[in-house]
């Protein structure tokens, strides 16, 4: 981010950065909702909706290697290379969003296949607990980018980067771990 903006921007990415978890929130439920008539957007044929989820796990399991990577890069205080991971993070969380909305908002969700046992006592609290950590990660993640964005490297140990960013971090990787869960009885096991 060019210099002039990041200094202008950095009194307002707490700000900034609900706002704009506020509207990636929106579109995630708009869509899981169906509020996003289907018509608006331009109908992919069946084989590429089909081979949607499998790129989102693939996308997935991608992101489960290179958020402990940063990790483990920040910690060897590698900070380029932990720049780099998370920015590879967030551009697979965002091209799994993108891939995730639209097939919600052309197909509606995929019904679970398996037995209604499954379905009540394994599959629904898999699947909230997964919701609920991707909504709560949404505005940790942008607010760590944010502040990385707009501030110079050695700032960033005293602003709430490092802290919020274990704490994004954490809860990312658990949130795409329990996707994959999902993935697997959605598609794999039923």
């Amino acid at each position: 981010m060019a210099d002039g903006l990041a200094r202008r921007l950095r009194p307002h990415v707490l700000g900034l950065s609900l706002g704009l978890s506020a509207v990636a929130l929106a579109l995630v439920f708009a869509s899981a909702l169906g509020a996003v008539p289907s018509a608006l957007l331009p109908q992919a044929p069946a084989p590429v909706l089909d081979a949607v989820p499998h790129v989102n796990a693939a996308l997935s399991a991608l992101a489960l290697l290179t958020i402990p990577g940063g990790v483990v890069a920040i910690r060897r205080g590698r900070v380029a290379h932990h720049r780099l991971l998370m920015l590879a993070s967030a551009a697979l969380f965002a091209a799994f969003l993108a891939l995730y909305l639209y097939k919600v908002s052309v197909a509606g969700p995929a019904p679970f296949p398996g037995p209604e046992g499954v379905y009540r006592t394994v599959y629904l609290p898999v699947l909230g607990v997964h919701v609920l950590l991707a909504v709560v990660t949404v505005p940790l993640v942008v607010y760590a980018l944010l502040l990385a964005a707009t501030h110079p490297v050695d700032a960033l140990p005293e602003t709430h980067h490092p802290r919020v960013g274990r704490v994004a971090a954490s809860l990312w990787f658990v949130s795409f771990l329990l996707g994959e869960a999902v993935y697997a009885m959605l598609y794999v096991v039923y």
